[in-house]
């Protein structure tokens, strides 16, 4: 599973679900991403063999995105995205009981409409990231 996360905004961008998540995979996710938000200044991961494998990083390079890789065995390097990640697993994937990749990724993606328009954030003082008002109306 792939999660990304807008640091600034704290919006979910996806949770990709696949049975295996190399290089390819990943960059399977970021693509249309970057297509639909334009492209960020970094992204910032762990140090698993998928974001540090050379394709990826060539091509984030190649595109002008400067890879960033936390220490390893630092999680709290990337707290947004494993506050993010405990917050997926308490609310769906420990509560739901999946059968296929695809229902997982149906489930996420209902949750994740939820999460990103109408959930309170905390840190957003008790607004969503992309308030519903503003996602229909708005910009």
């Amino acid at each position: 599973m792939l999660t990304v996360l807008d640091e600034y905004t704290r919006q979910a961008l996806c949770v990709g679900v696949k049975a295996r998540m190399g290089a390819a995979e990943v960059l399977e996710e970021l693509y249309p991403l970057i297509i639909k938000h334009g492209k960020p200044e970094h992204i910032r991961s762990d140090n698993g063999p998928e974001f540090i494998a050379a394709a990826l990083q060539e091509w984030l390079i190649k595109v002008g995105i400067k890879p960033i890789q936390i220490y390893p065995g630092s999680p709290w390097e990337n707290g947004y995205n494993e506050r993010f990640n405990g917050t997926l697993r308490k609310e769906v994937l420990n509560a739901e009981w999946f059968t296929t990749i695809k229902q997982a990724q149906i489930v996420i993606n209902q949750w994740l409409k939820q999460y990103n328009h109408v959930r309170p954030h905390q840190a957003l003082n008790m607004r969503p990231p992309v308030p519903e008002t503003l996602s229909r109306n708005g910009p």
